[in-house]
């Protein structure tokens, strides 16, 4: 079991927002469950369960693979998890789908530091289609018909992340592109959007 404490100011003020909202609110909205024993919500994320309690201020997970999260990509997973949870709407996939660069300010925001590492992804498996589902299915990715291969994946329940990828061939060299639905607009900030990316191509490198 992983302990994970937070402790700088910003997340010291989302863990007391989220320790103030009603248990059945947050569920409803963020389609996680709450445990009334250990006082912690459930959030399925890629095939893991990670339980976050408000008053010990702590995220947990009891699988090596969500403790392996946790403990690497921390920065990303835990801020966007606890903003999921606290500002999350209950609202319907458009299924249309969206680059993080035509996001309003995204144009400017995806630049230099915040730049995707799409260019690894497409390195890592630009000749190896099988490896990169087998990667998908071990993170409960659903199979898509874009590109040459590619992945839905649930970073969180309510903004899915979609992966495609374009084998090298002997014109092109690999690519792979990384897409949101496109109400990510109206459920997240930029830099919630980031990290979601960022943390779902690093689970998958």
């Amino acid at each position: 079991m992983v302990y994970y404490l937070m402790v700088s100011p910003g997340t010291d003020k989302a863990w007391d927002l989220l320790q103030g909202l009603d248990h059945s609110v947050v569920c409803k909205n963020a389609s996680v469950a709450f445990d009334q024993n250990s006082g912690s919500y459930i959030v399925p994320s890629f095939c893991y369960d990670f339980y976050v309690n408000a008053p010990d201020r702590t995220i947990t997970s009891s699988d090596t693979t969500g403790e392996h999260i946790l403990k690497k990509y921390d920065y990303f997973f835990v801020h966007s998890c606890l903003w999921y949870l606290i500002h999350v709407r209950n609202i319907p996939l458009s299924l249309k789908l969206i680059q993080p660069v035509n996001i309003k300010g995204g144009d400017v925001f995806f630049r230099g530091s915040h730049a995707l590492p799409l260019e690894n992804l497409a390195q890592r498996y630009g000749n190896d289609k099988a490896a990169f589902l087998k990667k998908g299915e071990e993170i409960c990715g659903a199979l898509q018909s874009y590109g040459d291969a590619s992945l839905k994946l649930f970073p969180f329940p309510k903004i899915p992340v979609f992966l495609i990828l374009w084998l090298k061939d002997e014109e092109y060299p690999p690519r792979a592109d990384l897409l949101f639905d496109s109400t990510c607009e109206a459920l997240a900030p930029l830099d919630i959007i980031w990290s979601i990316a960022m943390v779902s191509l690093l689970v998958m490198l």
